[in-house]
């Protein structure tokens, strides 16, 4: 039951899909001669042995997503139930699967910086300095975040550091006139640190009715959010200067947009410890998935909520299978490969509205009443419909491929 217990936490803790911990370490236990109960919440994992008082509590938070690790955990479960792997080595074998190191500071820093500028494209930020502001910004936000991982094991610290970090970079820019793109240089690098896997994966526990694990997670997803706001903003304060909303950018071309979400899915790829090998995958149906949304909302004029819903069904239905094959994280394939869509852009723009309506004060112009309750509305739609896209598929799979397992 120890080992059952290690290999559930370190699955949990990382990323995976509560119903898939569940599963896989369920299974281990079967393989073990046990019928075990996985019973997961926010802060510990009870595994029980059915029919009997014995019981194992240990503690686990899922507050990282590590797909390197998730997928050397499940490898080892197959290998034990597959009997490749002595029953005896499989605790030994999961301790050095929880040891992997995650993507070195180079790599991590570099993509950090070719993610931020990628979603700097997608918004219309096409001049070369502007796109060396955005990726000097989050490189060294990432330098910072790697930094602090060694001090401090608190989740939250890093992202309002690297807001804060992007903040000071925009405001000064501001300052010295480097730029026009302000708001893209401020608001890109902290699209980096939206966490959606924990959007998503806290939607599927809801969905499947673990509400008090699914509203945790959502719960630590918009503290992050609420943090990364918050460190834009003391990042302009601290400079002197205001984070003035931005209206949206032309539609860049079509093989611009595809390209650089390629080049977005990539860089998230790497912040999840993806290996190299399959990178391809998420990067090939991002860059689909941006195809099927540009041709949706330039040429079709539907909404970007719209855009996003139908690319991110077609994400969801597409990876669903890949993920349980390859022994992936659904929530962090499935959102790295959207993530530009991501509506970062309004959540930033909402929170700099809220700031100026609070300085201007009863004599705010209804404009900015307008801007604020749009974008705020905005970024919701897109949130929405981008959760509904990608778990309806994942929870139809579910539903019929275990109905089908049934019948058999």
């Amino acid at each position: 039951m120890k080992t059952t217990a290690l290999a559930a936490t370190l699955l949990f803790a990382h990323g995976q899909t509560t119903e898939r911990t569940v599963t896989a370490a369920e299974r281990l236990g079967r393989a073990f001669g046990l019928t075990v109960r996985v019973l997961p919440y926010w802060g510990e994992i009870t595994v029980e042995i059915e029919g009997t008082p014995i019981s194992q509590i240990v503690a686990a938070k899922p507050l990282g997503v590590d797909m390197g690790r998730v997928l050397a955990v499940t490898t080892v479960i197959d290998q034990v139930c597959d009997g490749t792997l002595p029953p005896d080595a499989a605790h030994s074998a999961l301790i050095a699967a929880s040891r992997l190191p995650p993507a070195s500071t180079t790599r991590f820093t570099l993509f950090v910086a070719i993610g931020a500028a990628s979603l700097g494209v997608l918004f219309g930020a096409l001049e070369a300095t502007s796109l060396l502001l955005i990726a000097a910004s989050a490189a060294i936000g990432a330098l910072v975040r790697r930094w602090l991982s060694g001090f401090s094991a608190n989740p939250l610290i890093q992202p309002l550091c690297a807001a804060l970090i992007a903040g000071i970079v925009a405001a000064a820019a501001s300052r010295f006139g480097l730029s026009t793109a302000i708001s893209l240089i401020a608001f890109c690098p902290c699209m980096v640190l939206v966490p959606g896997p924990h959007i998503l994966n806290g939607a599927i526990d809801l969905a499947r009715t673990r509400m008090a694990l699914g509203v945790a997670r959502l719960a630590y997803a918009a503290v992050i959010v609420v943090l990364v706001c918050a460190g834009l903003l003391f990042g302009f304060a601290a400079v002197g200067a205001k984070l003035a909303t931005a209206g949206s950018a032309p539609p860049v071309p079509l093989a611009v947009d595809v390209i650089a979400a390629g080049c977005a899915v990539a860089s998230f790829g790497t912040f999840f410890s993806m290996p190299w090998r399959l990178l391809p995958f998420p990067i090939a149906v991002g860059m689909l998935a941006h195809a099927v949304r540009w041709a949706l909302v330039v040429v079709a004029g539907e909404s970007a909520g719209t855009g996003a819903l139908v690319a991110c069904m077609l994400v969801g239905t597409i990876v669903t299978p890949v993920a349980d094959r390859l022994h992936l994280p659904f929530a962090a394939l499935a959102f790295s490969a959207v993530v530009s869509m991501m509506p970062g852009f309004f959540l930033f723009n909402a929170a700099a509205g809220l700031v100026e309506l609070v300085e201007i004060g009863p004599s705010a112009p209804a404009t900015l009443l307008t801007a604020i309750a749009a974008s705020g509305v905005t970024a919701f739609l897109i949130i929405m419909a981008m959760t509904v896209g990608l778990i309806l598929p994942r929870m139809l799979f579910e539903r019929f491929s275990s109905a089908y397992q049934k019948s058999l």
